[in-house]
């Protein structure tokens, strides 16, 4: 059965489709009996208003696209849900999906959501897609980045890029000296991906902190996790067969800490009286454990989606000033930057 149109509808209430158009968008006078009748054209004929014609007119579509390197885990799910809460009050919907930490089906789907005509772009990005980010945000898409920034100079070409974010190498650092105070010198690293902030902010985190303390950094006691929890079981293992391994694990995400957690505990071995554990990020699961004693950057994934959403709203009522009765002479407006300052936790020893 076809589709029914607005012209259909309009007929078999016998109105115009301007009177259609104001009855179900709730814009202008119109009686309550010309109502009735419209509503129930509309019931009648199953009619459907047609979304994309509609964002074509209004130029909003009234969604969001949201693209996330790992929609498998919570800590980005949590900020969706902080974007969601906050934008859903003005009447806009969230269209989420994830790059799986490809670059290349980022590329794709930033494309996707161009051509979805999405208002604004949420982007966790997995990098490698600067130019591309760089050209769409001077061409007037609004992004607003989210716990992964971008080394960008974008000044010169007129892009406009926001980024809501933790301090990484802060939290990174604290974490580290706190296990060097609690007297581990030897330290495994599980890092996670160096081609995103993320990963390289918290390595540095790292160095700043052994430096600081006198010791070294010895590259065989750094095991690339890919933010997966495989990731974090493959070090584990790779950690566990050296002649003396570490005395401590820090891991850079709650992923690749739930699977060192799952591998140490399943090989038998005592957390913490056999190795300690440090995670940037809480794992829920952890509490299981009896007198676990880790330490754990306390992440704010929902501060962060409330704190992306509010710089999307902003965006989306002040615009990027990219509108034809602007003042050419005048400046292009600043990249809005927001960092939150994690703070630390230790779960029962």
């Amino acid at each position: 059965m076809a589709k029914a149109t607005i012209k259909q509808v309009a007929a078999e209430a016998g109105v115009s489709t301007a009177t259609i158009s104001r009855v179900l968008n709730s814009s202008g006078y119109v009686s309550r009996e010309v109502k009735q009748r419209v509503m129930a054209a509309v019931t009648k004929l199953h009619y459907q208003p047609n979304a994309i014609a509609r964002s074509l007119k209004q130029d909003k579509s009234f969604t969001i696209g949201v693209v996330l390197p790992d929609i498998s885990n919570p800590f980005f799910m949590t900020i969706c849900r902080g974007i969601e809460d906050i934008v859903q009050e003005q009447g806009y919907h969230l269209l989420f999906c994830s790059s799986d930490e490809k670059p290349e089906k980022e590329e794709q789907l930033l494309h996707l959501m161009v051509e979805k005509r999405v208002d604004a772009i949420v982007l966790a990005t997995t990098g490698g897609n600067e130019e591309l980010i760089t050209r769409l945000a001077a061409s007037g898409v609004c992004f607003i980045l989210v716990d992964r920034r971008l080394e960008l100079e974008l000044s010169e070409s007129g892009a406009v890029v926001d980024l809501v974010a933790e301090d990484d190498v802060y939290g990174a650092y604290e974490l580290t000296k706190q296990l060097i105070l609690a007297g581990h010198s030897v330290i495994g690293v599980i890092n996670g991906c160096m081609g995103v902030s993320t990963g390289q902010d918290r390595f540095v985190g790292y160095l700043k902190a052994i430096h600081e303390a006198g010791l070294e950094h010895d590259p065989a006691l750094l095991y690339d996790g890919h933010f997966t929890e495989a990731g974090g079981r493959a070090a584990v293992r790779y950690f566990l067969q050296m002649a003396k391994p570490p005395s401590a694990l820090l891991s850079f995400n709650n992923k690749m800490t739930f699977g060192a957690l799952v591998e140490l505990t399943e090989s038998g071995r005592d957390i913490p009286g056999d190795i300690a554990i440090a995670s940037y990020g809480e794992i829920e699961a952890a509490r299981l454990l009896k007198h676990s004693g880790i330490m754990y950057v306390d992440q704010k994934p929902y501060d962060l989606g409330i704190k992306a959403g509010q710089t999307v709203l902003h965006r989306l009522e002040k615009g990027l000033d990219k509108s034809l009765d602007r003042d050419a002479a005048s400046p292009e407006p600043e990249p809005i930057r927001d960092i939150l300052q994690p703070a630390l936790k230790t779960l029962p020893s």
